[in-house]
C-alpha cells in the first residue's frame, strides 16, 4: 500500500487487520497467506513514483480508479 507519510502506527495497523479480515473473508484464504506493507512516499513525488507507473500506466487493470488526476479528469471519475 502506497499512502502518504503522517499516518500513526496505529492507523497504519488498523487498516493491516481490516485488509486481513476482508481478504480471507473474500478471497477464503488463511490470514498466514497474507501479507501487508506500507510504502510513504512524499506528496511532491506522488506523480513520478505513483501516479504514473502504478496508476495511470495499469488503468485497465484497476478495479477501484481514483477520481484525480488526468485520466479520471479525461474520463470523468468513473470507478468499477
Amino acid at each position: 500500500m502506497k499512502l502518504w507519510p503522517g499516518k500513526s502506527d496505529a492507523q497504519k495497523q488498523a487498516l493491516s487487520h481490516a485488509i486481513v479480515r476482508d481478504v480471507t473473508a473474500i478471497l477464503h484464504y488463511g490470514d498466514e497467506s497474507v501479507s501487508v506493507g506500507f510504502e510513504e512516499v512524499a506528496a511532491g513525488d506522488w506523480q513520478d513514483h505513483v501516479y504514473g507507473p502504478d496508476i495511470e500506466g495499469r488503468w485497465d487493470t484497476l478495479t477501484k480508479r481514483p477520481g484525480y488526476g488526468p485520466r479520471a479528469a479525461s474520463q470523468g471519475k468513473a470507478s468499477s
